[in-house]
Parts: C-alpha cells; sequence; structure tokens
C-alpha cells in the first residue's frame, strides 16, 4: 500500500513461501483507504486498512498488505503490523522497523538486511494470526509479542511446536496441503 521497495514485497512473499508453505503473488500497488489518514497523528489507522484488503480478498486466501507507511492503532501509538485474528488479512509497514531502504544514515549500525529480516519476521507472524494464532510464551517462538525491536531481533523465523501444528490447521482451512 503506497510506496514500497519491490524487494520489501519479495522478501515478504519468499518468508510467506518457505516458512509458511503459502503460495504468494505480488500484486499492483493500491493506495491506503484516506479514512486510515490520522493527520493530527502524522499516522495511519491499521483497522480501515484491513477493512479495505478484507473486501479484496479472494477466498480460500490470506492477504497482506505490506505498507511503509506509520501504522498505529487509536489505542496503541504504533504498531509493526496488525492482523484480523483468523480473518485471513493481514498488514505490515517497513515504517520503525529501521532506516528507509537505500537511505541508511552514514555511521548507522542498522543495515537494509536487518529491515528485511525484521520486516520477514512481522510478515510471518501477522500472517499466523491472520491463520487464527494468537500469541505465545514459548521462548524464541515467532508469535512472542514483540513490544520493541530488540524483542523482534532476539527472534528466529521459527515457531514453537504448538503453534507450527496450529498453522498446520491454518494452513488445511485454506485447502493447502501439510507441510
Amino acid at each position: 500500500m503506497g510506496r514500497v521497495p519491490a524487494m520489501a514485497c519479495a522478501v515478504v512473499a519468499a518468508n510467506l513461501q518457505a516458512v509458511l508453505g503459502l503460495p504468494t503473488d505480488v500484486v499492483a500497488t493500491q493506495a491506503p483507504p484516506p479514512e486510515a489518514h490520522l493527520r493530527a497523528r502524522g499516522q495511519h489507522d491499521a483497522a480501515p486498512i484491513l477493512t479495505a484488503l478484507r473486501g479484496e480478498a479472494l477466498p480460500p486466501r490470506v492477504r497482506v498488505g505490506v505498507t511503509a507507511l506509520d501504522l498505529c492503532l487509536p489505542i496503541l501509538t504504533f504498531v509493526y503490523g496488525e492482523a484480523l485474528v483468523g480473518g485471513r488479512v493481514a498488514v505490515v509497514s517497513t515504517a520503525r522497523l529501521g532506516p528507509r531502504l537505500g537511505q541508511s544514515p552514514a555511521g548507522s549500525p542498522e543495515n537494509p538486511g536487518r529491515l528485511l529480516e525484521r520486516l520477514a519476521k512481522v510478515a510471518l507472524h501477522e500472517t499466523a494470526h491472520a491463520l487464527g494464532l494468537g500469541h505465545c510464551r514459548a521462548d524464541g517462538c515467532l508469535m512472542v509479542f514483540s513490544a520493541g525491536l530488540d524483542v523482534l531481533d532476539s527472534l528466529g523465523l521459527v515457531f514453537c511446536p504448538a503453534c507450527e501444528r496450529q498453522l498446520v490447521a491454518g494452513r488445511q482451512s485454506l485447502s493447502y496441503p501439510s507441510r
């Protein structure tokens, strides 16, 4: 949604395929719904974006929007992403994951690889929510709530055994084979 580097969409698609076993298509850019813009906050409310994505989702598919917009919810100052649990739609943002792709400040310890790794983790986490998973407390599970980049960076691209079992059920609900 909006201007997003092609590399960001490619990384999200590749990880959804490799880690979750979901077939993916990258579709044309679309504008975010105007009602999502919160002028006073200088951010975009994730809820209207999810509603717009839900209206376009073709069952039994999952639709994941990728954006560079700074996302929030009315009760949270920002979110890295948001999903409708079990609702088959999610949105993820690069806005707070590090310097913008291609615009790393001089001397910054951040790099595009770090931003793309974080984006992959957020996309997998939010897509798992869209498939019906809630947050998890198991050490190292990608479904742990990440209140900050330090937590996100400490996670691998893996789910705990209990969450992996739930993902199998989520894939089956989409008529995709178990892996």
